[in-house]
């Protein structure tokens, strides 16, 4: 399988189940793994066959910035949604972390595969 990567991509969102963390916006750190939807750019070296990363990174910046959902869990379940949706990946690895969200922990997170066949 070829695989793509985005790693320690920050975003904002306003993610957590206290009211206060709803009404903060917190940096959220997303590493993705994607199954390349095609072996055609492998070959051909032509952008055109590719995916563009740019687009994947703008999207997850505009889908964390609208009201995600409180828990960890559920936001990376739905990043993994919008990726297989959007970009014709037929496996995703999503991991989400919020950064010191607790008094000595650097980062607390989630981490989940999914697949279109699932």
């Amino acid at each position: 399988m070829n695989k793509i990567f985005i790693h320690d991509l920050r975003v904002e969102a306003r993610i957590g189940v206290y009211d206060w963390e709803r009404h903060l916006p917190q940096t959220v750190r997303l590493d993705l793994e994607l199954a390349a939807p095609s072996e055609v750019p492998f070959h051909s070296g032509k952008i055109a066959d590719a995916l563009d990363y740019a687009k994947v990174v703008e999207r997850l910046k505009a889908f964390a910035k609208d009201a995600p959902p409180p828990l960890l869990e559920r936001f990376a379940e739905k990043v993994a949604e919008l990726v297989l949706a959007e970009f014709g990946t037929p496996w995703v690895r999503v991991r989400v972390a919020k950064l010191g969200a607790l008094p000595a922990v650097r980062e607390i997170g989630v981490e989940i595969e999914r697949s279109k066949e699932r």
